[in-house]
Parts: structure tokens; C-alpha cells; sequence
């Protein structure tokens, strides 16, 4: 597969397309980003990687780096994390707080916000440093150190936070959160504020694609059992009520955030990520979703 003139013909093409959406303005900050910037970059199983655009431009990675909070609770924890979290798609916003009740406060899957914080209610009861011993996790999967929270997102989110505090207290009356709210919530805005390129990102999810284990050094992240569960669940869960939708399109395992960026992971052979910050109506990247969806469509490298 000739990656670097697919990747090219698509970039090309998508970026001709009126970039339809809207910026993620709820949260002040992001309300601020270019606009324009569209990057995307591979990094294949065989050692291949190739950026376009933006790619090196870092950019708040927000729900994406859920995948980092959960690998890591899913490596301390193993089968026992699945008491406190459902796996299934939800059918509902990333932020709805309607299936809690009937739950009995489990949230369905571990991308939605409720799931993403009694993930981080986890690290926290597990971990002696919570926020420091997550960031070095996350380092330890990219060759370029250079990733670190932003205390100005993390801040501008508090800040309008309301639904992601009445989700934790929720939770909390239910008995799925063991720490204080406050401790959570403030470990949870730290998480989605991380900042990372393109180039970074597909990098540190490669060793989803390659049976849990890091390329360079072969070092086990997850198992390989673990991989593939975690992949099935970003296939599932991973666009939360456009889960169905990015299957059906772009056949691939994938990941979004608010940020505006996606990853998309093709296991054995590659991992993919792309950044374009304006947002269609259900919260995903517009030109994100075209340009995988055209990708796998002119490669015709999917998991289907």
C-alpha cells in the first residue's frame, strides 16, 4: 500500500470541501483555536509514518485521551475494572446523565464522561501520584516527551463544568465514585486538557494496532486479549450516539474529542490520527470524519 499518495489524494480532496461546523464555543478556550488548521498523520506497524498539514501542531486532545486513562486503569486492574463500568454503546450524548438512574450509577461504557470519571476515580484510589504517574504512562508511549496538561484548558472547562460535576455527584450517591468529587473532577479536567500533535497521537496508539505492545522496544501495554477488547469497545463506543455511523463509514476502531481530533486504529496494520477543529452536530470533527471515511474507502483498508 502506497500510504503516502492515498494520504495525499484524500488531504487534497477533503480540504477542497467547505468545512462545514462549528467550534467547541462551551468551552471558552477552544472557542479561540485557527479554525483552519487540518493535520493528519499514519504510523504503520512496519516503522512508516507520514504527516500532512498540521500534523505538528499540538491541540487539546479532550476525549481522546480517555484511551490513555482507560488503558492504564485496564492494565492495574485487569477484569475487575468491568464491576464498575458497562461496554456498552449508549445511544445518548457524551455528557447525559439519563441512563445513570436506571443503572444504578454504572455508566454504560467508559468513553462517555461518566465513565471516563469513574475511570479517574480509579487512577486516583490506585495511583500515589495520580496526575503525574498518568502523564508519565502517556510519555512512555511517544518518542516526543514533549506532552503535558494545559492549566489554561483544564481551567476554562472547570469553569463551565456544570454537567460533569452533577455527573460525578450522581455517581457518587450511588457509590461508584470512592474519592471526593472535587479530587475527581480536578483530575478528570486535567486529563482532557492534555495537548498533543497529530504525529504524537498516532504514535501513542500504535501499540493498539500492533496486539498491545509498543513497536519500538516490544514492550507489552496491554495484553493482547486486553487489546482487542479495548479496540471493540472504541468501534462500539467510541463516537458515542455516532458510533453506528463512523462503523458504518470508516469501518474502523476510533476515538474523538471535542478538540477536534480522531484516532482511528486498523489493527496489524496501522494507527491514524486527524485534526480539524470544527465540529459537526453530534460533537465529532467534520472534515476528521470525511477525510477517514474517504481514506479507508480509497485504500480500502478497513476491519470490514
Amino acid at each position: 500500500m502506497n500510504y503516502k499518495k492515498v494520504l495525499g489524494e484524500v488531504y487534497q480532496q477533503v480540504n477542497k470541501l467547505e468545512d462545514k461546523g462549528t467550534l467547541a464555543s462551551y468551552i471558552p478556550e477552544l472557542a479561540h483555536v485557527d479554525a483552519n488548521n487540518f493535520g493528519v498523520h499514519i504510523s504503520t506497524v512496519t516503522g512508516f509514518h507520514y504527516g500532512l498539514g498540521s500534523f505538528q501542531k499540538k491541540f487539546s486532545i479532550q476525549s481522546v485521551a480517555k484511551v490513555f486513562s482507560l488503558c492504564l486503569a485496564y492494565k492495574m486492574l485487569g477484569e475487575n475494572i468491568w464491576t464498575r463500568l458497562g461496554v456498552e454503546p449508549s445511544g445518548t450524548g457524551f455528557n447525559s446523565l439519563v441512563q445513570l438512574e436506571k443503572d444504578k450509577g454504572i455508566p454504560r461504557n467508559p468513553f462517555l464522561n461518566a465513565g471516563a470519571l469513574v475511570i479517574s476515580d480509579i487512577l486516583i484510589s490506585n495511583l500515589e501520584h495520580p496526575k503525574e504517574e498518568l502523564l508519565s504512562f502517556i510519555k512512555s508511549l511517544s518518542k516526543n516527551k514533549d506532552i503535558q496538561y494545559s492549566a489554561t484548558i483544564a481551567a476554562s472547562e472547570k469553569s463551565v463544568g456544570y454537567r460533569n460535576v452533577a455527573l460525578c455527584n450522581f455517581i457518587k450517591s450511588f457509590g461508584n465514585i470512592e474519592n471526593e468529587p472535587s479530587v475527581v473532577l480536578d483530575f478528570y479536567f486535567d486529563l482532557c486538557s492534555l495537548e498533543v500533535s497529530c504525529e504524537q497521537l498516532s504514535e501513542m496508539v500504535l501499540f493498539l494496532a500492533n496486539n498491545g505492545k509498543t513497536l519500538e522496544d516490544n514492550n507489552e501495554i496491554l495484553t493482547k486479549s486486553q487489546s482487542k477488547r479495548i479496540n471493540a469497545l472504541l468501534q462500539t463506543c467510541g463516537f458515542y450516539d455516532e458510533s453506528g455511523e463512523f462503523a458504518f463509514k470508516v469501518g474502523l476502531p476510533g476515538k474523538s474529542g471535542v478538540g477536534g481530533g480522531i484516532i482511528a486504529i486498523h489493527p496489524k496494520q496501522y494507527a491514524i490520527a486527524v485534526w480539524s477543529p470544527k465540529l459537526n452536530e453530534k460533537g465529532n470533527s467534520y472534515r476528521g470524519m470525511r477525510f477517514l471515511e474517504e481514506f479507508t474507502t480509497l485504500s480500502e483498508r478497513s476491519i470490514f
